[in-house]
């Protein structure tokens, strides 16, 4: 394990403590980022609803991270009990469904509004697709991705 990692694990490991929840930290390198993966009994109390516990804990630690480590950008993101991990195969199930339906209704299909991060993962899902394109649309908090089927010129 990398010294920033190790670093990181620690800070990770120290919040918890602080925070008064038991939970062990595991480390996985993924080719976007490297992930810290939390188990504990206590998700709930850390994901939050709608996972909004989760994304101010990923920035809280980041901001922690660049004052301990300094301005070395080592992308990493926690996730607790596989939360995120069941969030993003969701979108993907369900960015794939609504291109089935796009490409047999010929119609676009507007999503749900979406953080930037599950609206990334759409979009670059989609670009499996050569006859769908998807573009975001709406000011945030209420920015949307839409599916559009490809017309060609």
């Amino acid at each position: 394990m990398e010294p920033e990692e190790q670093k990181i694990k620690e800070l990770t490991e120290a919040l918890l403590e602080k925070m008064g929840v038991r939970g062990e930290v595991s480390v996985l390198e993924t080719t976007e980022n490297i992930q810290f993966s939390i188990r504990t009994p206590e998700a709930r109390l850390l994901i939050g609803e709608r996972g909004e516990n989760l994304i101010a804990l990923n920035y809280i630690l980041r901001r922690m991270a660049e004052t301990k480590i300094g301005k070395t950008r080592l992308p990493f993101s926690i996730d607790v009990n596989d939360y995120q991990k069941q969030k993003a195969e969701e979108l993907k199930d369900l960015a794939r469904l609504s291109a089935q339906r796009v490409r047999y209704f010929k119609k676009e299909i507007e999503l749900r509004p979406m953080s930037s991060y599950e609206r990334r993962i759409v979009h670059a899902v989609l670009t499996e697709y050569p006859d769908i394109i998807t573009q975001s649309v709406g000011e945030a908090p209420n920015r949307r991705v839409v599916i559009k089927p490809f017309i060609p010129a």
